[in-house]
């Protein structure tokens, strides 16, 4: 059976999009069949990135406005030796921005009707992962994209009030809707990347008491790529691109409810 698995983080700036591009793309190099949705409907940013447009986004598909299959992009021949890879998109004008940060709490539960009802019409018809980009912090497009979830991916780094954001949220959010959780730390600096990944991970498990799952040093050739390309199909002998490699087959692994 098939996983949706929602990337999230406390705070903006984590690379939590970064994350979640290449990680799909590392699952469907392994031959899964994936489709990745931009649930950041306040800074919509998979369109400019991917550089792709749609003729329906995934506003439309939580509207009631058309159904999922209008709104699902084939970009698998971007990969090669994959399976198949899909992306629905938030729709980036600054109208649809406005409208969707004024819907109200009715509207959001139909839209988490519309999530929920994902996992019958892809999961169940070839798909092997939904993984949704969210909104940092606690919007409720994020909240919606954490119930619908199996597994949560937190994307976090050294930043002191992220760490203790972090920390609040998997006692008060995860918990409560007793969610599976791996986190990630990104933009380890270089000093404390000298040190063994391994001594990182344990220690920040220590510091969550959750399973940390890889540690990502701020590779400076990363970030000046500012998301235009897959890592982990362009650079595929990166550091970057083995350590995202390593993590894919980690959740691949991982037995969820």
């Amino acid at each position: 059976m098939g996983k949706i698995i929602a990337v999230h983080s406390y705070k903006g700036g984590t690379g939590k999009t970064l994350l979640s591009v290449n990680l799909a793309a590392a699952l469907a190099r392994k031959g899964r069949n994936v489709c990745l949705f931009d649930l950041d409907f306040r800074a919509p940013s998979l369109s400019a990135l991917l550089k792709v447009k749609a003729e329906y986004w995934l506003n439309d598909y939580l509207n009631g406005t058309c159904e999922i299959d209008k709104v699902l992009i084939n970009l698998t021949g971007r990969l090669s030796n994959s399976g198949k890879f899909f992306v629905g998109l938030a729709n980036p004008t600054t109208e649809a921005i406005r409208e969707m940060s004024a819907k109200d709490r009715r509207w959001e539960m139909h839209a988490l009707g519309r999530l929920l009802s994902l996992r019958n019409s892809l999961l169940n018809n070839g798909f092997d992962y939904l993984i949704f980009d969210t909104s940092p912090g606690l919007q409720y497009s994020s909240i919606n994209a954490i119930v619908t979830a199996d597994l949560v991916l937190v994307a976090s780094t050294f930043d002191k009030s992220d760490i203790e954001g972090t920390k609040r949220m998997l006692r008060e959010l995860y918990d409560l809707f007793e969610k599976k959780t791996g986190i990630i730390i990104n933009k380890v600096l270089y000093d404390e990347s000298l040190r063994n990944t391994e001594d990182v991970r344990k220690s920040m498990e220590q510091t969550y008491q959750s399973p940390i799952l890889g540690a990502i040093p701020c590779f400076c050739d990363v970030s000046k790529a500012k998301g235009t390309i897959i890592f982990v199909e362009e650079k595929r002998s990166h550091p970057f691109t083995k350590i995202l490699n390593k993590i894919a087959e980690k959740i691949d692994e991982m037995k969820v409810n």
